[in-house]
């Protein structure tokens, strides 16, 4: 007998249509404004919570991200120790506060981006799905806004994550430092890879995620996803978004922290970096340089984000205060 928690079992388009009038009974009562407000919010803790519990990790990536070092599990296991050893064990969330800066608004935006583009997508509004493509496209502008108005913040915390606590005290001494020694442009190095990057990424992941959120309403009898299974969901998505789009991000880091790591006048545009770390490198090693680490992080960090959003947005969205006041 198929237990209460099984994923697909035969349609039923009864309870997938009992479980859509849920939702929308839910969403009518809450106007626009207030939806968005609740998709800001529910961003920003989905962030939030999902890297502060990876940021050991994201910086081991980091680490190698950016150094000739080959990777290996040995390797990232002996720098996680050597840090803790020499400079103290919170250091493993050194820069976390620029993260912090930086995905707080970087979530909030990109979570409530793709709440108003998958409205403007859809073709038919009484259809809760949009079709694949358009789930895609929701996901890639998502992605391609949050990044074009976050930048900065993500190359600050990248210079943060990669240096001794001693170079950089607080998040503005580190604009001052690369605006006075490297320019004003410096904050915006690496900024074409990662839009380029974000457009596959945030594609398959939202689009992944989504995805798997229908077949779920189609074969479970209309039931919400489990919070076990919201993160299932999210962490094949995050294993498929991360693994298109790795590359780009391998060029985006080498060019973010180019200022402090000598390479200045390599890493220059995506074709030199890529061209440099190729030839350095090689292809393999040196462009997917930190993806088996990334195949572990990535599927803990989307899996939470996306599960914090949804079930923190849905109970916002439940509280009388963001409700349409029928009496005015």
């Amino acid at each position: 007998m198929a237990s209460r928690g099984t994923l697909f079992r035969h349609p039923n388009n009864n309870h997938v249509e009992h479980y859509h009038q849920e939702e929308h009974q839910i969403n009518e009562k809450v106007p626009n404004h207030n939806k968005i407000i609740t998709s800001l919010t529910a961003g920003a803790m989905a962030g939030a919570v999902a890297k502060t519990t990876i940021a050991p990790l994201d910086r081991t990536k980091i680490k190698f991200q950016i150094s000739n070092i080959p990777f290996s599990f040995r390797a990232a296991i002996s720098f996680l120790v050597k840090t803790v050893k020499n400079e103290g064990f919170f250091t493993l969330w050194r820069g976390n506060s620029a993260t912090m800066a930086r995905i707080i608004p970087y979530a909030a935006i990109q979570y409530a981006a793709h709440e108003q583009f998958k409205n403007l997508l859809k073709e038919d509004v009484k259809k809760k799905h949009l079709t694949p493509g358009r789930r895609f496209l929701a996901g890639s502008l998502a992605g391609v806004t949050s990044v074009a108005f976050t930048y900065p913040l993500d190359m600050v915390r990248a210079r943060m994550a990669v240096t001794a606590k001693e170079m950089y005290h607080n998040l503005p001494e580190v604009f001052m430092k690369i605006y006075r020694a490297e320019g004003f442009r410096t904050l915006y190095r690496g900024f074409t890879p990662t839009i380029l990057g974000s457009i596959p990424y945030s594609g398959t992941s939202f689009f992944t995620y989504e995805t798997l959120k229908k077949t779920h309403a189609e074969y479970a009898k209309g039931r919400e996803p489990t919070p076990v299974e919201r993160l299932i969901f999210g962490a094949i998505a995050g294993i498929l978004g991360q693994s298109a789009s790795y590359p780009l991000d391998i060029v985006r880091r080498r060019m973010q922290t180019a200022g402090v790591t000598g390479h200045s006048h390599d890493y220059t545009s995506i074709i030199s970096t890529a061209r440099n770390v190729i030839k350095d490198e090689g292809f393999k090693r040196g462009m997917y340089k930190g993806l088996s680490m990334n195949w572990i992080k990535g599927p803990i960090a989307v899996g939470v984000s996306f599960t914090t959003f949804d079930i923190t947005q849905r109970w916002l969205r439940k509280k009388t205060i963001f409700h349409i006041d029928e009496e005015s």
